[in-house]
């Protein structure tokens, strides 16, 4: 299957260039700016499946709209006619064809102009009237807040907010390019398209998510990132990075028994930390009421003990770094860990809330 794609070096194009070729789309024609009319109308003639992604949107002068948004569109559709292949055909659009502007009514005369191409020939055609679309490679200072907003707090520029409480839907450039790709396969009915998700947030919701991302450098608290758009847009902001960005220090506390250092706190799942021990010492000597812990020997040898600080119970185990195993610490049990190995020992461990000196449960008892 042979795929055009106008607009292929802009924000949805490459992304969506690159997960076309991921599925094994390698008859790939990617059409810019520098691409001419005359090859465009050859491409246009053998092509099999054509995403028609290109547009102005922000020009010098008004008049660029009608040539880059409706003159081009048209073009497509006229060479896409004479072919006779009845050639599939996605319009990127905007949720601004809905309002008297000259972009939303440029963009609009180009979805009637695709509509009529299905009408005529049969063909499959679908239009996406796209609201802010965010991701990684999305041009900052350009149409996107969301890429604005990265790059700024990133980088410590200002970034001004005329009305936080205003409310703006999003939808992430992974979610588009998986929507337009599902459309390959032929089975949906022709028309108007969505991406779904689409995530209904504020301004100022996207600023301050954005910015404890940035702050969590250096407190160590991680958002939810692992799902919905806290999810994407903590992806986003990363891409944002230059890779002198890419590391940060965190805190290490040293002594003669080996250095402690937090690496990550959650809002709610607790905090990882690691730590090392040389060989003969012993860490811990303290019990918790409530405070659990799993231990994880990366490298080296170690001796845990514990004792049920209510009834003397005793109980003792040992692990390495060529078994991994978990070792967790129980509520009224007193434990420590003892590096019984020649090297030095490296102990990651995970605690189920954050420390808090204020209340810090944790109590010494050295066994």
């Amino acid at each position: 299957m042979k795929i055009v794609v106008t607009g292929a070096k802009g924000f949805i194009g490459k992304n969506l260039c690159i997960m076309l070729r991921e599925r094994g789309h390698q008859d790939l024609v990617e059409v810019d700016r520098e691409t001419s009319r005359e090859s465009l109308a050859k491409y246009l003639s053998e092509a099999d499946f054509v995403y028609h992604l290109a547009g102005i949107n922000r020009p010098k002068d008004d008049t660029e709209f009608q040539q880059g948004n409706v003159d081009l569109t048209c073009f497509i559709v006229e060479k896409l006619k004479q072919s006779n292949k009845k050639v599939p055909l996605i319009v990127s659009s905007s949720t601004q064809a809905e309002r008297d502007n000259a972009y939303g009514q440029s963009k609009l005369i180009a979805e009637k102009s695709v509509e009529q191409y299905g009408n005529d020939t049969g063909a499959p055609y679908y239009i996406y009237r796209f609201p802010n679309v965010f991701g990684k490679w999305c041009k900052p200072n350009y149409n996107s807040f969301v890429a604005t907003f990265c790059y700024n707090i990133l980088n410590d520029v200002d970034i001004t907010i005329n009305e936080p409480s205003a409310q703006v839907t999003l939808v992430y450039i992974d979610d588009v390019c998986r929507s337009l790709i599902s459309l390959l396969d032929g089975s949906e009915f022709s028309g108007f398209k969505s991406v779904s998700p689409e995530y209904l947030t504020t301004v100022g919701g996207v600023a301050d998510l954005l910015r404890a991302f940035k702050d969590s450098r250096n407190n160590l608290v991680t958002e939810n990132v692992g799902t919905g758009l806290c999810r994407a847009l903590y992806s986003t902001f990363l891409s944002y990075m230059s890779p002198e960005q890419f590391s940060y220090a965190i805190p290490s506390y040293g002594d003669e028994r080996g250095v402690f250092s937090e690496m990550l706190k959650t809002k709610d799942a607790g905090q990882f930390s690691f730590f090392t021990a040389h060989p003969g010492i012993t860490r811990g000597g303290h019990y918790h009421h409530t405070k659990n812990e799993k231990f994880l020997v990366v490298k080296g040898k170690a001796l845990f003990k514990f004792e049920h600080i209510a009834t003397g119970e005793r109980y003792e185990l040992q692990t390495d770094s060529s078994s991994p195993q978990i070792v967790e610490t129980v509520p009224g049990w007193s434990h420590d860990i003892t590096n019984i190995g020649d090297e030095e020992m490296i102990v990651m461990l995970w605690a189920n809330e954050i420390f808090d000196l204020e209340a810090p449960d944790t109590f010494s008892r050295p066994l």
